[in-house]
């Protein structure tokens, strides 16, 4: 099974959660709400899950197997952080642009 795409689906700045993403799996099956989570200075996945009426929590969906668990942590890590790239890349665009803006002199006619 290869991962063929991975959307980042919302970034987030406060707290441990971080992204939202969704996986796609030999462009045929889509797994929704992997979570991105940083915590102790480490970045790590969390697969979707439900609530059970004890108040606990159990996956919908997971990987059977360590070494294929780090393939898919490995690739939705890589890309939240070309996300956060492209995302400063954007920011810094809109600042230069700004800045622009703001250093063009007013015309009057």
């Amino acid at each position: 099974m290869q991962i063929t795409d991975v959307k980042v689906r919302k970034l987030f700045d406060e707290g441990p959660m971080k992204a939202i993403v969704s996986v796609t799996f030999d462009g045929q099956l889509a797994v929704h709400d992997i979570k991105v989570i940083n915590a102790r200075d480490k970045f790590f996945i969390v697969m979707p899950s439900r609530k059970n009426p004890d108040d606990t929590y159990r996956d919908i969906v997971h990987p059977i197997n360590s070494q294929f668990r780090a393939s898919l942590e490995d690739a939705v890590i890589e890309a939240y952080e070309q996300e956060l790239a492209a995302e400063a890349a954007r920011q810094a665009e809109l600042d230069m642009q700004a800045d622009l803006v703001e250093e063009t002199p007013a015309v009057s006619i």
